[in-house]
């Protein structure tokens, strides 16, 4: 088992970082391993609204979002992080979500996901939210802890001195490790994927 940690930061070892590596070295103390990923301070294009991913298998900006869904098709669960900006995930993850989601559908449906956050001080069940809209639109189960995965402070050192923040994300490392072996055990014991509706759209028009 192997989830994927995805770092909208545009500090590499920063806060998000920070939180993320708890959550990692959770997942590895329950024999999961991990991945973190950082999307880098280069510019993350948004969606063009194109069409062609459905056609090419991967996006047509060819950036960090196609090497993150490259990465999911072999991870079997996703942690993203983002610091709070103006009560919001980053601009950067943003970009890199609507992407991913749009290109890479089939490589996150049903997979564990779950949304972690930092901040100097609010806006974080904002950025909380937003996050998990990814997650719920895909089928993903999103995977909670002890309190909504947020941390606090404006450096590392600050963060790692949030008690409660570092507890959480240990918590949702655990959690999320439970749950993949949850559903491990379900395909060993032979449980079938949802059955799923044929796709479906309205404009609510017609």
């Amino acid at each position: 088992m192997k989830v994927l940690l995805l770092n909208g930061s545009p500090h590499r070892e920063g806060c998000t970082h920070t939180a993320l590596a708890e959550v990692a070295a959770a997942l590895e103390g329950e024999g999961v391993e991990t991945e973190l990923f950082w999307l880098g301070q280069g510019d993350t294009a948004g969606c063009r609204g194109c069409g062609a991913c459905a056609k090419l298998g991967r996006c047509v900006c060819d950036d960090a979002v196609n090497a993150a869904a490259e990465r999911m098709r072999n991870c079997d669960g996703l942690v993203v992080g983002s610091p709070v900006h103006f009560a919001a995930a980053s601009g950067q993850v943003t970009c890199a979500l609507d992407r991913l989601f749009y290109s890479a559908k089939s490589a996150l449906q049903l997979k564990p996901a779950a949304a972690v956050v930092s901040a100097r001080r609010g806006g974080t069940t904002a950025a909380i939210d937003q996050l998990n809209k990814y997650f719920t639109i895909s089928q993903m189960p999103v995977v909670s802890s002890r309190y909504w995965p947020m941390v606090h402070g404006n450096t590392p050192d600050e963060v790692r001195q949030d008690l409660e923040g570092m507890a959480v994300m240990r918590q949702l490392g655990r959690n999320m490790a439970w749950l993949l072996r949850c559903l491990e055990a379900g395909r060993a014991a032979g449980v079938p994927l949802p059955v799923q509706e044929p796709p479906v759209k309205t404009n609510f028009i017609r």
